[in-house]
């Protein structure tokens, strides 16, 4: 792995870590696709750091338990908003 990957990988997964953030607000900040921020966060992560990986699975796993109820909060506001469009 290059130089320049492992550290993306490393300053990626800290990043979640500390922010609790999703892949796409990750992939946001540093300018990626999400498919590149999750390969790094759940391949190649295991191989330069473990111990982080496994705390960063966690924080991944939450936010997706937690998906259904951002995208219906996304959903009640749009509606919302048109509802006060009109």
């Amino acid at each position: 792995m290059k130089d320049y990957i492992r550290e993306r990988v490393k300053e990626v997964a800290n990043y979640i870590y500390e922010t609790k953030a999703t892949v796409r607000q990750t992939a946001r900040v540093y300018g990626v696709s999400k498919s590149t921020i999750h390969k790094d966060v759940t391949e190649r992560l295991l191989k330069v750091d473990p111990e982080l990986a496994k705390r960063v699975k966690e924080v991944l796993e939450f936010n997706k338990a937690e998906r259904h109820i951002r995208g219906g909060e996304a959903t009640r506001k749009k509606y919302k908003k048109m509802k006060k469009d009109n």
